[in-house]
């Protein structure tokens, strides 16, 4: 071979390799521009996002030079191609487990959807149903180009099958969104599709309709915020669950959600070190009277393991409060009716929110602990035109269906069907416990009284004779809902001091570890929707 020959084929030796170490460059940091716009939104460059979410040297690529020929004819070119095609894909640890990461570019194209796009991401969800992996979503998208939609959107591995895909992972891994910037129009069904949605206020965005269609199409003219801005969906629509103030606070929401849930459907939650609630519950925590309102998160405190309570949807539906904590170092979710939000009373949404977190709860084998001081279901025609029965419905379909352990404490009262709805002994929790204060009955003794003995009362014209026979009739209605006689009954299994409560639900759900996990025999049910 002449020297000529080898000095060519080590030329061309070279150049592939600078071609490659090229195309590969482009896609670790953005350009001059992209970083100067990622600054001005106080946006994180997607390498840094995904360096927060994954252990230290862990995270491994594929499909990185996707793309790298675009708008480059003659060969490579440093510069030439969309970078990784605007969305990195991979798998790295979280917490020493393995997961699946999925996070758009926004310095591409605005991270907007091409062909190869859509298909690294139906690639990683492949990945994720075949080894039952969790799915971290980092969001920045501005949905699909257009230009591409006959290559991406209609296909048998278009864009149509990440969703059928997120469906077919949903109760089988968690999938967890954080949302930095705009999903819009096909893509908002990402996060929706998610166990949870941690949205940055002020930078992120869901919508299926931009305020500029909804103004060309419908005649709205709204703005960004109103139309699919982060505080409107955590508060309105509920299709965000948690507010974060940057990129940083998702990425550690989005951790943090994580270290409550296993990995898998198959495996339990991981266990962490126990520790004193920041509290003690005191008969002084939960007023008697029920016509005195307080937070239910004091009880909260008292009894999960200190700064172990990570609330989902805090804004949304604050009458009922959901979240994960730890009892005794082990994770347990929690299903509050909080008096000082609207009495407490149940409504549309909370049994919405209610419903959601109760599935996602029996879906990945975590306890349930449920706090009632309910005064039943919200009534009116307002409520009645917004199908508050089969929300309602709803979520007496999820306590029916959870098999987890379960303990139900009634806190103050358990009225109506809010009984129920907060899985009162007819719905087999493992436990039924009652403070020594508590209630059972149909309804509260003042409206029991008027609503049996209305026209009674409107007919006796003395106030005092009024206020007696009042006075009787509630008296009658109290002796008969009694505390101590549901308990004699076998309607609560047992009558607990507050300060022995944590003790009480740590050692009953410990014990219910082994219960049946079958509910029916069925394909599934038709839930109310």
């Amino acid at each position: 071979m002449t020297d000529t020959v080898q000095e060519q084929i080590g030329a061309a030796a070279h150049d592939h390799y600078a071609e490659v170490a090229a195309a590969r460059a482009a896609t670790l940091a953005p350009s001059d521009a992209g970083a100067a716009k990622l600054a001005g939104q106080a946006k994180l460059p997607v390498r840094e996002r995904i360096a927060l979410l994954v252990d230290d040297g862990t995270f491994v690529e594929d499909g990185q030079l996707a793309n790298a020929l675009a708008g480059a004819p003659s060969g490579w070119a440093v510069g030439a191609g969309l970078p990784a095609d605007g969305v990195v894909t991979g798998r790295g640890l979280v917490d020493g487990r393995p997961a699946i990461v999925i996070a758009n570019d926004p310095t591409v194209k605005a991270g907007s959807w091409g062909a190869r796009t859509v298909e690294k991401i139906v690639r990683a969800t492949e990945h994720a149903l075949r080894e039952e992996l969790p799915v971290f979503w980092l969001v920045d998208s501005a949905g699909a180009r257009i230009t591409d939609q006959v290559e991406l959107f209609p296909g048998r591995r278009g864009a149509g099958r990440i969703f059928h895909n997120q469906v077919a992972l949903s109760g089988k891994v968690p999938q967890i969104c954080c949302l930095f910037g705009p999903s819009a129009a096909g893509g908002a069904y990402i996060p929706a599709f998610c166990d949870i949605v941690v949205m940055v206020e002020g930078n992120a965005s869901m919508y299926l309709g931009s305020p500029r269609m909804a103004e060309m199409v419908v005649g709205e003219t709204v703005s960004l915020e109103e139309m699919g801005g982060a505080r409107m969906h955590c508060t309105v629509s509920g299709c965000g669950d948690n507010l974060a103030v940057d990129d940083a606070d998702a990425i550690e929401q989005a951790r943090l959600f994580f270290s409550y849930l296993p990995t898998c459907w198959r495996e339990v939650p991981p266990e962490y070190p126990a520790e004193a609630p920041v509290a003690v519950l005191t008969r002084e925590s939960v007023p008697e009277k029920e016509s005195v309102p307080f937070d239910v998160h004091t009880v909260v405190d008292a009894l999960v393991d200190e700064d172990s309570f990570f609330e989902v949807k805090p804004l949304f539906a604050a009458e009922l409060v959901v979240g994960f904590g730890r009892l005794d170092g082990r994770p347990v979710g929690i299903v509050a009716n909080n008096s000082a939000v609207r009495g407490g009373v149940l409504f549309g949404d909370s049994a919405d929110k209610a419903a959601r977190f109760i599935w996602l709860c029996d879906a990945f084998n975590v306890p349930l602990l449920y706090l009632s001081d309910v005064p039943g279901f919200m009534i009116g025609s307002a409520v009645e035109r917004a199908g508050i029965i089969r929300h309602g419905a709803k979520m007496i379909t999820a306590v029916s269906e959870a098999t987890v352990p379960q303990v139900c404490v009634i806190l103050r009262k358990a009225y109506g069907a809010g009984l129920y709805a907060m899985a009162g002994p007819g719905f087999g929790p493992d436990a039924t416990l009652a403070l020594p204060t508590a209630r059972i009955a149909v309804m509260g003794p003042e409206a029991a009284t008027n609503a049996v003995y209305a026209n009674k009362i409107a007919a006796i014209e003395d106030a005092a004779e009024r206020d007696a026979f009042v006075a009787a009739r509630r008296a009658e209605y109290e002796e008969d809902v009694d505390l101590m006689r549901l308990a004699n009954d076998l309607v609560v299994d047992a009558v607990i001091e507050p300060a022995e409560l944590r003790r009480e639900v740590v050692l009953r759900l410990a014990y219910a570890v082994g219960r049946d996990r079958r509910f029916s025999e069925r394909r599934h049910g038709v839930p109310p929707v």
